[in-house]
């Protein structure tokens, strides 16, 4: 047996196809301690006809090194010894240009934003799909461009969780966007996790050192906002008795963060569109205007070309904002991760209380992977926070959870058949899975001859005439799926 981190096709290594010869150029280097990976990319990288070696340590490879080019070299980021990361910066001293594509089964925003830093070509999370691992390969091979290499930001805990391929696009758009100081304008529902985005692309920016403001535009009433973003002079306005700075001041050198700027009252637009056009601003009631090295990340719920057409929105402002655009995927998006977020959201929970930290039923795991959650992330959160006070046992059980909850979860999970099956199948692909069609096929037809039967009480005649099949199709269905049935 081979470990979940990988669950590749092996039909096409049994198949018995001649090889072609192996071209002779530097070769490709895979790099990881599981010997089941080594053995998946030597098949694979051989039935491509790829040069190739194979290390079970990063050690072994960093000898190697010493004598030897690499064309690409693939490793993992967690091994006994030296880990990938230690490799990856080795290789990109001796060799700025050389393509490292680091794997890992770990993800997290701190590996990837890492990897990216260190230089690394691409970010490959287990599991993954042989066949993109080896075009991730070749077209490593074929490029030859210098990737950006950058200075490594020690991590102690991940800022954002996800597994999804819709996070892993988050995490290498913040990782590539790390070191720019473009405009980003971050979209997604309410709760989906904007500010902790922004926050990250500060912390992990050359501006790192300096001050991360965020200001909730559509929580400030109107005719204070203008003084809270540029500040105001003494006697400016009736109680205006001192000099006070404004956000875009107080971010000087730093990053300011406009959250919800789709709320922004339209001559507040005009007044931001002059900062981020020339980079000056006054304080209200001010003449000396005051030079602005801010960063500028906006986010929005709403749907700013919508409010454009609209004529809510100055368009003009729309596209100094909308420079690099970031989308955040709704929790029901990525429903897979609603189990890591959890279990992560209660421990966390657990230590801020003070208290002995919980844990889910896998029945209660499945339940809330089912709902919704129009609150997205932040609802699960506060959710987490409330049973970790609420709860009377260890262990969380379905009865467990907020009456609203259930209810709202029943409705959720009151969708068809198909839809289930459609979530199934999408996280079975997700994980890399292989043989998908015979498994839940399998799986089908056991619970239909299961609940016919039941329906029937195990009397085979009546339970293949409810299933539409002949009586020996049910036997011989019965014996290939091995149920024990003693029924008529």
């Amino acid at each position: 047996m081979y470990p979940a981190s990988v669950t590749p096709d092996y039909s096409a290594f049994a198949a018995g196809v001649v090889q072609r010869p192996v071209v002779s150029v530097n070769p490709v280097w895979i790099v990881d301690d599981d010997r089941s990976i080594r053995w998946v990319f030597e098949k694979a990288l051989t039935r491509e006809s790829i040069a190739h070696r194979i290390f079970s340590s990063a050690q072994e490879a960093l000898k190697a090194l010493e004598t030897e080019t690499p064309r690409v070299v693939v490793s993992d980021i967690r091994m006994p010894g030296e880990s990938g990361l230690t490799l990856l910066q080795k290789v990109r001293e001796r060799f700025a240009t050389l393509p490292v594509i680091i794997m890992t089964a770990y993800s997290d925003l701190g590996n990837a934003v890492t990897a990216f830093q260190g230089g690394a070509y691409e970010y490959l999370p287990k599991p993954f799909d042989v066949d993109d691992a080896v075009e991730l390969i070749r077209r490593a091979m074929n490029e030859n461009q210098e990737t950006q290499n950058v200075v490594e930001t020690p991590e102690s805990a991940p800022e954002i969780l996800g597994q999804a391929p819709s996070m892993q696009n988050v995490f290498r758009a913040i990782g590539r966007l790390a070191q720019s100081n473009a405009t980003v304008l971050i979209t997604g529902e309410s709760g989906s996790g904007k500010e902790l985005v922004a926050s990250a692309l500060h912390r992990h920016s050359p501006r790192a050192m300096q001050p991360f403001i965020a200001i909730n535009t559509a929580a400030i009433p109107k005719e204070l906002l203008e003084s809270e973003l540029f500040g105001h002079e003494r006697g400016a306005f009736t109680g205006a008795q001192t000099t006070r700075r404004g956000r875009f001041e107080q971010a000087e050198g730093g990053t300011l963060f406009l959250d919800e700027i789709g709320d922004m009252p339209p001559e507040l637009q005009t007044r931001l569109l002059r900062v981020l056009s020339d980079g000056h601003y006054y304080r209200v009631g001010g003449h000396q205007p005051i030079k602005a090295s801010v960063r500028v990340i906006a986010a929005t719920h709403q749907d700013l070309e919508a409010r454009v057409k609209q004529g809510l929105f100055r368009e003009d402002l729309f596209h100094r904002l909308n420079v690099i655009r970031l989308r955040l995927p709704s929790l029901r998006e990525r429903r897979e991760d609603i189990p890591l977020l959890a279990r992560h959201f209660l421990r966390k929970s657990a230590k801020e209380l003070n208290v002995e930290a919980k844990r889910f039923s896998d029945n209660v795991l499945k339940y809330l992977s089912s709902m919704d959650f129009p609150g997205n992330v932040r609802q699960l959160e506060n959710l987490c926070h409330w049973l970790t006070v609420m709860a009377p046992a260890a262990q969380i059980e379905i009865e467990d959870l907020p009456p609203e909850i259930r209810s709202e979860s029943a409705a959720a999970a009151d969708y068809n058949w198909v839809t289930a099956l459609e979530r199934e199948a999408e996280a079975r692909l997700a994980r890399g899975e292989t043989r998908i069609m015979d498994e839940l096929t399998n799986q089908f037809e056991k619970a239909l001859i299961l609940r016919a039967l039941a329906q029937t009480g195990g009397r085979r005649i009546e339970a293949a005439l409810l299933l539409g099949i002949g009586r020996n199709t049910l036997t011989r269905k019965i014996q290939e799926l091995g149920l024990d049935d003693t029924g008529n």
